[in-house]
C-alpha cells in the first residue's frame, strides 16, 4: 500500500473528535446517540429528506396550515419577557410590511447578544399561532449576507434529531457546518470503490461527488445521481458478502455425495406417488439433487405458497439420502406440525419399507430410549420432531439430510447444532409456507440457493374470500350450516394477542359459547382447540375433527401452520382486522385442500383503519402468497415480517428494499457476473472491490444474524 492510500484510509477513520466544529462535549453526543465515531460515520450519516429553501414568504402569506416558512427582514428590537418563571428573549422583526416575534427560551442572554439590529436576516422556521398572531420559535438565523455565500443551494438537508439532543445544540445547523468543513476536506481522500466497467455501465457519479451532492445537492439532478450511486453501492456489497460466502460455504464445507438414485425413490414415484408433480415441483427436484452430487454441503431455502406441495419435495429428496444410506431428520417447530409431518410420511412410506419415528418434548422416557437405541443403529431412515432432536443424546449413524420446516422459528445457534450431528456438515434444506418477496429473500437469504415452488397443484381450487361484519352474523351462521348440512367441515378461529393471553383464552371461551348455542350438540360436534391445552388434548381434538367426528373446530391461532384436512371447506377468522396478512394468509391456506369449493369469511367491527382496509381488500382480492407478502411488506417494512432473528442486516442507511427493488436486482446480477468470472476478486480492475470487500467484512456485525 503506498503512502497516498495510507493517508486516504487514515483521514476516514479519524475520530471524530478532531473535525472542526464538533468539540469534546458534542463529540461525546455525536458517539452515543448517533453511533458516529469517525469521519466516514459521519459521512455516511444521511440526511433523511429535503428541504426546498429556494422560497420566500411575506408574513402576510403565513396561514395557520403553513409548514416551515423563510422570511428576509431585519430585528427592530429584542426584550425579555418580564417572567421571571419564563426567561424568555422575544425579538420582534419586519420584513419592511408587517412584524412576527421570534422568541427563544434557551441560549437567550447569548443570542440576545449576537443579533445585529436593523440588518439583514434570514429566518427560517415554523409559524406558530397563538392568541390571534404568529411567532416562530428557535428558528435558523443566517445574515443575508452569510447565505448567499454559503452552501445553501436551494435544497436544505433535514438529519434525524429529537429535543433533547435539539437542546445541547445539535441542531440541523451544527450537522450541515461540521459536514461542509469534512466535506471540503475530503477531496481526493474518499477512495474509488467500484470497477470501471460498472461506473460506465450506470453513469455513475464519482463517490466523492455522491457524497457531497447527498448532503448538499447542487441540483434535484445531482442529488437523483448521487442517491442511486450510493443505494447501489450499498446492494452491491450486500449481495457481493452474500455470494462469497456462498461460494466459500461451498469450498469450505466438503458435502456428501448423494451419487445415485435407487429402489426406494424409484418405487414410491412410480408405484406410490398419488399425483402428478406439477413442473416447478420437478425443477426443484432437479435442483436439490444437482446440489447432492455436487460434493459441497447443500444450504437451501425452499419457499412456495399454501399448499404448492413442499412436503413432497422434502419426502422425494428424503429418499434419494437414504437410496444412499443416509438418514434425515426432519424438523417442525411445534408438536401440532411435527405429529402432521410423521402421519404423513410414515403413511406414504409404510408400503417401501422406510422407517419414521417421531421424537418431540410430550415423547415418554420409555419412547425416548427406543428412539435412541434405533437411531443409532441405522433402524430409523427418518426422525421427525421438535426442539427435542437437538439434544446431545440424540445420536445419529448417518445423517446426511437436514430439513427444517418453518425456517423462521428457528435461530442460528439451533440450526448449528444439527450441523453437528455428523462428522461431515449434512445437506440442508429449510422451508417457508410464508411467501417471502423476491427483494426480501435477496437481502436475508442472498447466502442461501433459493428455490421456488410457484405453481400450484392441477385441480386445485381458488379460495373464494369475503368479508363481513357482524351484522351479517345471522347470514354467515346459515351459510355454514349448509356447508355442514353437505358434509363439509369449519374452522373458525380466534386472534391471538400476544399482550393477553388471558384475554385469547376469554375470547375463545366466549366465541366457543355463541357457537355452541348456534349449534346445539344434538344436531353438531364442536371441537376445540388452544395453546392452553395438553399435547394429549390437542392431539385428540385434532383427531376428532380430522375423522370427521366434529364438524366445527373453534381455535386460536395454533391451527395456523401444518394443519391439513381436505375436507375442511370454510375458514372463519373472527376479529380479522386484528390479525397480519401473512397470519390471515395462512389460515386461509387450511381450507382448499379438497376438490370441493371453498371459502374464507373474514369478520370484523364495521369501523377498520386505513392499514385494516388494505389488509383485507388485498386478501379478497387475491390468493397469491407472494403479492399477498409484498403488500405485507408496504404495511410492515421488511424488518416485521422477519422477527428479530434477522431484522437487523436491513438497517441500510439510504437502500430500500421496497421502492428500490430495481436497483437491488441489478446489483446482484452484476455481483453474479463478477464472481463468475474473478471469484477471487484477484484481477487488477477489481482491486478496490477487494479492498473495500475486506475492509467491510472485517467490520461487519451482519454474520452474527445469519447462519
Amino acid at each position: 500500500m503506498n503512502y497516498i492510500s495510507v493517508v486516504k484510509e487514515n483521514f476516514l477513520n479519524t475520530p471524530i473528535d478532531y473535525l472542526k466544529g464538533v468539540g469534546p462535549n458534542r463529540s461525546e453526543i455525536l458517539k452515543k446517540e448517533f453511533q458516529i465515531f469517525t469521519f466516514k460515520d459521519l459521512l455516511y450519516f444521511f440526511p433523511f429528506r429535503y428541504i426546498d429553501r429556494t422560497n420566500f414568504y411575506k408574513i402576510k402569506e403565513i396561514e395557520k396550515s403553513s409548514s416551515d416558512v423563510q422570511i428576509i427582514g431585519k430585528f427592530l428590537e429584542l426584550r425579555f419577557h418580564n417572567n421571571s418563571k419564563n426567561n424568555r428573549l422575544i425579538g420582534v422583526f419586519t420584513d419592511g410590511e408587517q412584524k412576527i416575534e421570534i422568541v427563544w427560551f434557551r441560549a437567550t442572554k447569548w443570542i440576545e447578544k449576537s443579533i445585529k439590529l436593523n440588518t439583514d436576516y434570514v429566518v427560517y422556521g415554523k409559524p406558530n399561532w397563538f392568541s390571534n398572531s404568529f411567532s416562530i420559535a428557535h428558528p435558523e438565523l443566517d445574515l443575508l449576507k452569510d447565505y448567499k455565500n454559503k452552501f445553501i443551494k436551494g435544497l436544505l438537508p433535514i438529519y434525524s434529531s429529537n429535543e433533547r439532543i435539539l437542546s445541547k445544540g445539535i441542531t440541523n445547523k451544527f450537522f450541515r457546518e461540521i459536514l461542509l468543513n469534512l466535506i471540503n476536506s475530503s477531496l481526493n481522500k474518499i477512495i474509488e470503490n467500484l470497477n470501471k466497467e460498472i461506473n460506465e455501465k450506470y453513469h455513475l457519479i464519482t463517490k466523492y461527488q455522491a457524497l457531497k451532492n447527498i448532503h448538499f445537492p447542487e441540483s434535484q439532478s445531482m442529488l437523483s445521481k448521487s442517491e442511486f450511486r450510493l443505494k447501489y453501492e450499498e446492494f452491491f456489497y450486500l449481495q457481493l458478502e452474500f455470494l462469497m460466502t456462498n461460494v466459500s460455504k461451498k469450498s469450505k464445507f466438503k458435502g456428501f455425495n448423494f451419487s445415485k438414485v435407487g429402489n426406494h425413490f424409484n418405487s414410491f414415484y412410480n408405484s406410490h406417488l398419488p399425483f402428478e408433480l406439477t413442473n416447478a415441483q420437478k425443477n426443484v427436484i432437479r435442483e436439490i439433487r444437482k446440489d447432492f452430487s455436487s460434493k459441497a454441503q447443500m444450504n437451501r431455502l425452499l419457499q412456495g405458497d399454501v399448499g404448492s406441495g413442499k412436503t413432497v419435495v422434502a419426502l422425494l429428496t428424503s429418499l434419494i439420502a437414504i437410496d444412499n444410506n443416509y438418514q434425515v431428520c426432519f424438523m417442525a417447530p411445534t408438536e401440532i406440525l411435527a405429529q402432521q409431518h410423521f402421519n404423513s410420511l410414515n403413511d406414504s412410506l409404510r408400503k417401501i419399507n422406510v422407517k419414521v419415528e417421531i421424537l418431540t418434548g410430550s415423547s415418554s422416557k420409555i419412547k425416548r430410549k427406543d428412539i435412541f437405541e434405533n437411531l443409532q443403529n441405522g433402524n430409523i431412515n427418518i426422525l421427525v420432531g421438535t426442539h427435542a432432536v437437538l439434544e446431545d443424546n440424540v445420536i445419529f449413524k448417518n445423517l446426511g439430510y437436514v430439513i427444517i420446516d418453518e425456517q423462521h422459528k428457528f435461530g442460528v445457534a439451533q440450526r448449528s447444532k444439527l450441523w453437528k450431528k455428523n462428522n461431515t456438515p449434512p445437506h440442508v434444506l429449510v422451508m417457508t409456507a410464508t411467501p417471502i418477496p423476491r427483494t426480501l429473500a435477496m437481502s436475508v437469504y442472498g447466502d442461501l440457493d433459493i428455490s421456488v415452488i410457484d405453481e400450484l397443484p392441477p385441480g386445485r381450487k381458488p379460495v373464494k374470500t369475503v368479508h363481513r361484519t357482524d351484522k351479517n352474523r345471522l347470514d354467515v351462521f346459515k351459510f355454514l350450516k349448509e356447508e355442514i348440512s353437505k358434509g363439509r367441515q369449519v374452522y373458525i378461529v380466534y386472534p391471538l394477542i400476544e399482550e393477553s393471553k388471558k384475554l385469547d383464552y376469554k375470547d375463545l371461551m366466549d366465541g366457543y359459547e355463541s357457537i355452541s348455542r348456534e349449534f346445539p350438540n344434538e344436531l353438531y360436534q364442536i371441537s376445540i382447540l388452544h395453546g392452553r391445552m395438553k399435547p394429549d388434548d390437542k392431539a385428540y381434538e385434532m383427531e376428532r375433527f380430522k375423522n370427521g367426528q366434529t364438524q366445527i373446530m373453534v381455535s386460536t391461532t395454533v391451527i395456523e401452520v401444518g394443519v391439513n384436512i381436505p375436507n375442511a371447506s370454510v375458514m372463519v377468522i373472527e376479529s380479522s382486522e386484528k390479525f397480519g396478512l401473512s397470519q390471515l394468509h395462512q389460515l386461509r391456506g387450511r381450507v382448499g385442500r379438497g376438490s370441493e369449493s371453498s371459502f374464507c369469511i373474514l369478520m370484523s367491527s364495521f369501523k377498520l383503519s386505513n392499514d385494516a382496509k388494505k389488509r383485507i381488500k388485498t386478501m379478497t382480492s387475491t390468493n397469491d402468497g407472494f403479492k399477498v407478502a409484498e403488500v405485507d411488506m408496504e404495511i410492515r417494512g421488511p424488518g416485521n415480517l422477519l422477527g428479530t432473528q434477522q431484522s437487523g442486516i436491513l438497517d441500510f442507511k439510504i437502500a430500500n428494499i421496497i421502492n428500490d427493488k430495481e436497483i437491488l436486482e441489478s446489483a446482484r446480477k452484476d455481483v453474479k457476473n463478477l464472481i463468475s468470472i474473478d471469484p477471487s476478486l484477484s484481477n487488477l480492475e477489481n482491486k478496490l472491490i477487494k479492498k473495500e470487500f475486506l475492509s467491510m467484512r472485517k467490520n461487519s456485525l451482519l454474520w452474527k444474524h445469519i447462519s
